[in-house]
């Protein structure tokens, strides 16, 4: 047997695997425009030069085998939370120009070592747990539901508050020029939304997902209104009764934590607004949530429903990556999000009784906010290493530059689309004749809050 042993052709698998040879094969391709550094220091340069500020670092051998092929989307991300794969500089360059590389190959004996060597070792750093449990129970039940958005929204108020306008909007922005500041163009945006709602002093307004209450505020303060957020977050829900006490002290203006299914009827809405909230519905649940804020809303009223979409369904960001063991931002950031092509989403709202009166994409505006968003975030690292965790904020960098990169590419995109319920006299309060109405608003106003509904 010792002597069998000695033979040779007999060494461990994990001798035969040469990580430099590896990476060399895996990254040779006319296609691949951005820098790879690896860990003993080597560069591969581009095979077409870009200009990309910064490379694709792996930091330890182990990366290569996130890249094996074919590499999975969740396998190469928790490479990145664990630091193995370093994105140096540009992150959204650097991702974008992988998201155009036709991806790593190899030939089939040394994937086959790789592997081998892989095994023998163990998985070292499976990541079953890295910001929070997974969510339980019937998917867009109620219950998970409300667990999926604290999930994500009550991470930290302090991290959000790093890399979000001083309003502290989360979703797109509206940037008219493109020069305007992060904090200039989220104000445009809300009052956008409030010209297309056509607010007027002392209609009710429901705002569905209020998020810290940025919209509900910004319409009690330059328009006038009354009227009610709803959110699932504990975290935002504490935020935004502050603020809107404070824009509404006769409490005409609140916040409550409740379930699109449940809100309460009153006496019914003039407006309805709804923005990054959609995503988390579910198509199979379309049909009820758009009927249960037509059930809410007054004869005549509008809903601005304004909701990521997916262009490109079955695509990944990056094409050469699969997910079949699940998607990134589904297991870390987003659980249960479900973005909803644009022709269902319309067929839904349609069959719910909601007349189409505009539909508007913002696409490359929200390319421009999570860059923004992205810049603000690196800007104060530390910050967020100290206030959510390494791997945590790793994560969170690597889903706004990877949202980033999806929007510029067109693999997704952001739609308003403006909803009219029926009135007796088939007419919609506020629509006017042109949109330009809607683009040459004057700056907001303060009026007085109404005191009534």
């Amino acid at each position: 047997m010792e002597a069998a042993a000695r033979r040779p052709g007999k060494r461990r698998v994990e001798e035969t695997v040469d990580p430099v040879e590896t990476a060399l094969a895996l990254f040779e391709s006319p296609t691949r425009a951005f820098p790879v550094r690896l860990w003993n220091g080597a560069v591969l340069p581009p095979a077409r030069d870009e200009g990309l500020r910064g490379a694709i670092a792996l930091t330890d051998p182990r990366a290569l085998e996130a890249l094996l092929p074919p590499a999975s989307e969740r396998r190469l991300a928790e490479a990145i939370l664990e630091g193995d794969i370093e994105i140096e500089g540009d992150a959204i360059g650097l991702l974008e120009s992988a998201a155009r590389w036709e991806g790593p190959h190899l030939r089939a004996s040394l994937a086959a070592a790789l592997v081998s060597a892989a095994l023998r070792r163990g998985a070292r750093h499976a990541l079953e747990r890295a910001l929070a449990p997974r969510p339980r129970g019937r998917v867009h039940s109620l219950a998970r539901d409300r667990e999926a958005v604290r999930h994500h929204y009550d991470l930290s108020d302090a991290f959000y508050r790093l890399f979000l306008d001083r309003a502290l909007v989360y979703s797109c922005a509206y940037f008219a020029t493109g020069t305007e500041s992060l904090d200039e163009a989220q104000e445009a945006k809300l009052d956008l939304i409030c010209r297309k709602l056509a607010l007027a002093a002392g209609e009710r307004l429901l705002d569905v997902g209020c998020g810290w209450g940025a919209l509900l505020e910004h319409a009690a303060v330059h328009y006038g209104v009354v009227g009610l957020g709803i959110t699932l977050s504990e975290h935002q829900l504490v935020e935004a009764r502050r603020r809107l006490a404070r824009a509404s002290p006769d409490g005409h203006v609140t916040a409550l934590a409740t379930d699109y299914r449940r809100v309460p009827a009153q006496e019914g809405f003039h407006k309805a607004a709804s923005v990054g909230m959609m995503e988390h519905v579910g198509r199979a649940n379309l049909d009820a949530y758009f009927s249960a804020i037509h059930r809410v809303l007054l004869p005549g009223g509008l809903f601005l429903n304004h909701a990521i979409a997916d262009l490109a369904p079955g695509v990944a960001t990056v094409p050469w990556l699969t997910r079949r063991d699940g998607g990134f931002i589904d297991r870390y950031i987003f659980p249960d999000a479900d973005l909803v092509p644009l022709h269902l989403v319309v067929a839904a709202a349609e069959g719910a009784g909601f007349e189409v009166r505009d539909v508007e994409s913002l696409r490359e505006h929200y390319a421009e906010t999570l860059a923004a968003w992205l810049e603000r975030l690196e800007r104060r690292w530390a910050e967020a290493v100290a206030l959510v965790g390494e791997r945590a904020a790793r994560a969170y960098r690597l889903y706004l530059a990877s949202s980033a990169v999806a929007f510029r590419l067109g693999r997704i995109s952001v739609f308003q689309m403006l909803l009219a319920k029926r009135s007796q006299a088939g007419r919609a309060v506020g629509v006017p004749r042109s949109r330009a109405a809607w683009y040459r608003g004057a700056p907001p106003r303060e009026v007085a809050l109404a005191t009534g509904g």
